[in-house]
């Protein structure tokens, strides 16, 4: 494990009932990157206090045990606020189900010390255990994304492997009630973008596991392909009135748009 903890990057995850899962996910991430955030959103699989305990003998770990269960966006703003109050300027958001490489994470971090004004984005690289409808659905999302941010440059608007800074993404979270579930991912990319946040992408392998490997998963194609309707509607509509100003920083090569 790293012996010297980053006093500016963590990495953060939130989980919810992830099962046996979650302790791997943490292990492999421990053994890049010190420190490591979990934020239990609420599990009722004994997780929590399992992963506490561990704690307990690793201080490059903290875990945060949410009451009850309010959503991947709520789980990463605790934590975002928590590494704010802590002097932590940026955070790598991984999902806990072992969906991402953490070997990665000194890279993505690297990226971002070289560049900690922009948001290094994972741009997914699919093997045959994607399902293909989900890659297809994606494709659907990432177009109205490079719509909504005028092409700014975003790789991929749902893979939740990134580099995020922390005040900006707290500020973008404080002013609206959305971002707080599955929707968090696509419209904090989006609206970072509004901000002035540029996009780095890199690519990254993903992996589905099966169920008997250990994969958890709490995707559920009617309800959140409705939320992420309702949430392109909504960004849809204002970027309509933030068109002027998006077309004058494009011109002028202002952020998120400078090179």
């Amino acid at each position: 494990m790293p012996a010297d903890a980053s006093r500016t990057h963590l990495v953060l995850i939130p989980s919810y009932n992830t099962g046996e899962r979650l302790f791997s996910t943490v292990a492999a991430a421990r053994a890049q990157w010190n420190p490591v955030w979990v934020v239990i959103d609420g599990s009722d699989d004994g997780t929590g206090e399992r992963l506490q305990q561990m704690a307990t003998d690793d201080p490059g770990l903290r875990v945060w045990v949410l009451p009850q269960n309010q959503g991947k966006g709520s789980a990463v703003l605790h934590g975002l606020r928590a590494a704010k109050e802590a002097g932590f300027t940026h955070a790598l958001t991984m999902d806990s189900d072992g969906q991402h490489p953490a070997d990665l994470i000194p890279s993505f971090m690297n990226a971002s010390l070289a560049r900690p004004e922009t948001m290094v984005l994972g741009r997914p690289v699919f093997d045959a255990s994607a399902p293909l409808l989900r890659v297809r659905g994606r494709r659907v999302s990432n177009g109205w994304t490079q719509l909504e941010t005028l092409f700014a440059g975003v790789g991929d608007s749902l893979y939740g492997f990134r580099v995020y800074p922390v005040v900006d993404l707290i500020a973008v979270m404080a002013r609206q009630p959305w971002m707080r579930r599955f929707d968090f991912d696509t419209e904090a990319v989006v609206r970072l973008a509004w901000r002035g946040v540029k996009p780095v992408n890199i690519d990254a392998p993903v992996k589905y596991l099966t169920a008997e490997e250990g994969g958890v998963s709490h995707f559920r194609y009617g309800r959140d392909n409705v939320l992420l309707t309702w949430m392109h509607t909504r960004l849809m509509i204002e970027f309509v009135l933030r068109l002027p100003g998006l077309l004058i920083r494009k011109i002028r090569g202002a952020p998120p748009f400078q090179d």
